[in-house]
């Protein structure tokens, strides 16, 4: 049998949405804004596959480093290591 290794393997639950929140996102968090030095979360969101980090880094929390076209360039660190993950608005969420 053939090897099922996309980029969305092992996210059935990790990525479904609450019954009244399925569907697109508002249009607010497609123009939200960030400076650099923010701390934000990565909240994967399932409806907007454009721009969408790597699974590992969903529920992680980063800080903003730059923007790279419509996308934003985090900060995040994985272990002992720093990684860049580059995601589109969408997909994150400002820390309070």
């Amino acid at each position: 049998m053939a090897h099922h290794n996309g980029p969305r393997k092992k996210t059935r639950y990790k990525y479904k949405k609450e019954l009244r929140k399925r569907g697109l996102p508002p249009v607010t968090s497609v123009i939200q804004r960030f400076e650099i030095g923010d701390r934000v979360h990565v909240v994967v969101e399932p409806s907007v596959q454009k721009g969408m980090p790597h699974r590992r880094f969903h529920g992680k929390t980063g800080t903003v480093i730059g923007q790279r076209g419509r996308a934003w360039m985090l900060t995040i660190r994985d272990g002992d290591a720093e990684k860049t993950v580059i995601a589109r608005p969408q997909h994150l969420k400002a820390q309070k």
